[in-house]
């Protein structure tokens, strides 16, 4: 069995309210609990209470976090969660500073983390489409794959010392949605990366 945090880090827009995002979280939840995990669920939108925060990743073997991409990252409203909430765990909750010491301060930035041995998978949902990816002959991401767009995010993780699981991704969410099988890929997905307890 596995305790997993599952964060929506969806931000409400009129345009974008977050159906697809929250039906993903709920599918994630109750898969993992019929699976025998643990699960506990934060929606960013809602607000947070730091400490509550700290203890929840210091709680989770996994992390899954559920976020569309806005504007080729994160929305706002989670970088502002991060900001607050993995600053405060510089202090050991998540990570002994930045992992550098006095007598070397040129070596080992980012191999601080207090978080080894847990790991986090990202499930995300994009406008682009899957063929703007890995195409060098596609203009903006130049060959690039989702995770080298989302690497900052990565290395958030990889700061406290975490491990990724493969990330998800649902492609052409507003122009050519493809919902049936998105949600049959994502049990697939979860079955494939967390395994039954």
């Amino acid at each position: 069995m596995s305790n997993i945090l599952i964060i929506n880090a969806h931000h409400y827009y009129p345009f974008a309210e977050g159906k697809l995002n929250g039906t993903l979280v709920q599918m994630a939840d109750e898969l993992l609990t019929a699976d025998g995990h643990q699960t506990k669920i934060v929606e960013v939108d809602k607000g947070w209470d730091v400490d509550q925060e700290l203890e929840n990743h210091q709680w989770a073997d996994i992390i899954l976090l559920q976020t569309p991409v806005n504007w080729m990252g994160v929305p706002w409203s989670f970088k502002k969660y991060m900001d607050e909430v993995y600053t405060a765990g510089m202090g050991g909750a998540l990570c002994n500073g930045d992992g550098r010491t006095e007598e070397a301060p040129k070596a080992n930035y980012g191999n601080g983390g207090t978080l080894q041995g847990k790991k986090y998978l990202l499930s995300l949902t994009f406008n682009a489409p899957e063929e703007a990816f890995n195409n060098p002959d596609e203009y903006l991401f130049r060959g690039g794959s989702v995770d080298d767009l989302l690497f900052p995010m990565h290395m958030n993780f990889r700061f406290f010392g975490m491990e990724a699981l493969n990330t998800f991704a649902c492609y052409d969410v507003m122009k050519n949605p493809q919902v049936e099988q998105d949600f049959q890929r994502f049990r697939a997905h979860l079955a494939a990366q967390i395994p039954t307890a």
